[in-house]
Order: C-alpha cells, then sequence, then structure tokens
C-alpha cells in the first residue's frame, strides 16, 4: 500500500510560474487594497471593482503555465498517495497532472450565484471574464468562487480530516501565518515526518520540522530524493 502524502501550498508554489503573491514586495495587495476586492464588504461596495480584479487575475492565469515544482507533485502519485491541499486560487496543480487538489480559498476559473453557493460554474480560456448582469440560471448575479477575507472557509474541516491520516506532510510556500490553514499542522499524527520547503525563514513553533531552504522547483526535486532514500 502506497504511503499517504499530504501537501499543503501556498503563494510561494505558484511564484515561480509568474503569478502574483500577496505578501511579498510588489504583490497584489500593494495594487489592489485587500478592503478594495477582497471582503465582502467590497463586494457590497463596488463590485464592479471586484469582478475587474478578478478578471485580470484570470487573465494572468491563462497565460502562465505549471512549473517544474508543481510537475514534480505529480510525479510523486507515482509512488506516493498524495492529496494536494492548497491555498492557491490558481488551477496550476491540475494542470501538471495532480489528480486530487482541495482548495481551501476557492478556485478562480470557477464562479458561482449569490443565491445559491452550491450553484457553481466553471469558466473557461474561451470566456474567462464575468461582469454585473451575468447571472445564474435562477436569476442571481454571479461571484468569483473564492473565499474572501472575513468570510469562513467551509472546506477546513475537511482540510484537517484529510491531514489526519497522512503518513508524511510536505508544506511548500506558505508562512503558515494565515489562520484557519496555520492551524492544520495540529492536526499531523504524532511522528510523522514534516518537511517545509520554502527559501525564506518561517517561523514555525515546532521542532519536528526538516527544512528544505529552496524555492518550490529545486525543493521538490530535492524532496524526491529525500523520501526517494527512505
Amino acid at each position: 500500500m502506497k504511503k499517504r502524502l499530504i501537501i499543503l501550498s501556498g503563494a510561494g508554489m505558484s511564484a515561480e510560474s509568474g503569478i502574483s503573491t500577496f505578501r511579498d514586495s510588489g504583490g497584489l495587495w500593494e495594487k489592489y487594497p485587500i478592503e478594495q476586492v477582497a471582503t465582502p464588504e467590497a463586494w457590497r461596495a463596488n463590485p464592479e471593482l471586484v469582478l475587474e480584479f478578478y478578471n485580470i487575475r484570470r487573465k494572468e492565469l491563462l497565460n502562465v503555465k505549471p512549473n517544474a515544482g508543481h510537475f514534480g507533485l505529480a510525479e510523486l502519485e507515482k509512488e506516493f498517495d498524495v492529496q494536494i491541499i492548497t491555498q492557491n486560487v490558481d488551477n496550476l496543480h491540475e494542470r501538471a497532472g495532480s489528480s486530487n487538489v482541495l482548495h481551501l480559498h476557492g478556485e478562480l476559473m470557477k464562479v458561482r450565484s449569490t443565491g445559491d453557493e452550491t450553484d457553481i460554474l466553471e469558466l473557461d480560456a474561451t470566456r474567462p471574464e464575468i461582469f454585473l448582469g451575468d447571472m445564474c440560471k435562477k436569476g442571481h448575479q454571479l461571484r468569483p468562487h473564492i473565499v474572501w477575507f472575513g468570510e469562513s472557509v467551509p472546506l477546513i474541516e475537511k482540510a484537517a480530516r484529510i491531514v489526519e491520516t497522512a503518513d508524511i506532510v510536505v508544506v511548500i510556500g506558505t508562512s503558515l501565518n494565515v489562520y484557519p490553514a496555520a492551524g492544520l499542522l495540529s492536526y499531523v499524527p504524532r511522528g510523522v515526518p514534516i518537511y517545509l520547503i520554502d527559501p525564506n525563514e518561517v517561523s514555525v513553533n515546532r521542532r519536528d520540522i526538516h527544512f528544505i531552504k529552496k524555492k518550490a522547483s529545486e525543493g521538490v526535486k530535492e524532496l524526491h530524493n529525500v523520501l526517494m532514500c527512505q
């Protein structure tokens, strides 16, 4: 039976593909304040600006490709039962070939009805934009299928249950400073090895973490070598 490998990925996973990160210098939040584009209040105050922001992000996503790190994780499915839990809203894990991806914060290429959050539609490259007046079949305005700041994270409990099943945990490109995702490490079973891939210093209140201080592509390559030698 294959070992259960759980991946927790964040913005650093996709940075090498050219996806703008939020918290780093030059990130999206310097151009678009959170309060204006990524909160329920912003949606109520100026839905046109919110829609424009996510239309821009979708166009950006269509012009980038998965990096070697994404492909490396997909390759690990040959040897492990891999489950990815990502804070990213891009679809680069899927485009690289990963089979099991849970998006904690929603998915950029999907939109949903403001009248029924279970009514979710997937956009494609031929029409990646939505505007005021774009409605679901029941006549409700469509909005980005994104978990905004101030909204609950509906899949966090499912993610915690997945982490509890881990034989190995790998954290890539996230500082784990944003809750509730930051709390997922507390569900890792005792004795399960944890690897953290990030070129920057990451402050984690645990002593049982193996650090790989590299960007995602090189870090996943090193991880592969480490796991194959176990």
